[in-house]
């Protein structure tokens, strides 16, 4: 094809479409994906339907338990990362590199939410030197420790990283309770676990945050009750679907406690419960790190 062609053409894949497309293909898994790219779910599938619409081949096999790449969708990645890193050569090519700080955020949480955090975040997201992609918390320490990324905002600190890292403590981010409207619970102004013991909790696999997991689980074993637990289901939406229909309740971040629907409400935790089930988050910078213009960034956000 010409280069005219391609100047006028309209059947080009575009650059969320590729995002997007890459976000699946790593985390094989549409929540998973979309957390990680900052959006909800439906968008992205949309924007997976119209790459494969466009391209005339399915991306991927799906069914209620697994996602998978198709060989078309395996032979699409190699050529997808390619033309993403070539645009992002491109763009670092054009600014100075002293000047520019990749931020990495964990997206656990929905820092814009998270005040002042949000606001000093915007602050820095409004130069155009700063980039801010959305990993997981081990996923941003490797990125850090592999200078992919300058500095980041992780939940918890790990104690095997403070030789080679620098941390500071930004803020606290309180758990609420997700809880049916028509349990008992729901009429107190605090809930204890102790008063949902009837219901069982949808937990997450420690893999995904091994330090928060393990913060946790010290706490509930300090409980005189045992917890009936659940495997949280990929989809946070249809975990709180069950949870309004009196399936369970969980335990999730205030800054993600967005989704409302008849039969679901949220609830603070007792004082006694807050003060242990809680997120503390941290931004993190290599302990080396010597560029004026991430440590202005650790500063600028440091309370």
């Amino acid at each position: 094809m010409s280069a005219d062609a391609h100047l006028t053409g309209s059947h080009l894949p575009t650059i969320r479409q590729l995002q997007c497309f890459l976000a699946v293909a790593q985390e094989l898994n549409f929540r998973r994906a979309a957390e990680r790219l900052s959006m909800t779910q439906p968008p992205l599938t949309r924007q997976i339907q119209r790459l494969e619409d466009l391209l005339g081949q399915t991306l991927f096999d799906r069914n209620t338990h697994d996602v998978t790449l198709t060989l078309a969708g395996q032979a699409l990645v190699a050529k997808a990362e390619a033309i993403l890193c070539a645009l992002s050569a491109l763009k670092q090519a054009a600014r100075p590199a002293a000047s520019r700080v990749r931020i990495g955020l964990t997206r656990t949480l929905n820092v814009e939410r998270i005040a002042p955090l949000g606001q000093l975040l915007a602050e820095l997201h409004a130069r155009d030197e700063i980039e801010m992609p959305s990993q997981t918390s081990p996923q941003l320490l490797q990125s850090l420790a592999r200078q992919s990324l300058d500095l980041v905002i992780t939940g918890e600190k790990g104690a095997e990283t403070r030789e080679t890292l620098r941390y500071v403590w930004l803020c606290r981010e309180p758990l609420l309770a997700a809880i049916p409207a028509a349990h008992p619970a729901s009429q107190q102004a605090q809930v204890s676990l102790a008063m949902l013991a009837d219901l069982p909790l949808f937990w997450f696999t420690r893999s995904a945050n091994p330090l928060f997991y393990d913060k946790c689980e010290r706490y509930f074993s300090t409980l005189n009750l045992t917890l009936t637990r659940v495997r949280e289901p990929d989809d946070s939406l249809l975990m709180l679907s069950h949870i309004a229909r009196g399936k369970g309740f969980a335990l999730l971040p205030q800054s993600k406690c967005t989704f409302h629907q008849s039969g679901l409400c949220y609830r603070p935790l007792t004082d006694a419960a807050a003060g242990s089930l809680a997120i503390d988050l941290y931004a993190a910078v290599r302990a080396d790190e010597k560029r004026d213009a991430v440590l202005a960034a650790l500063q600028h956000l440091s309370p």
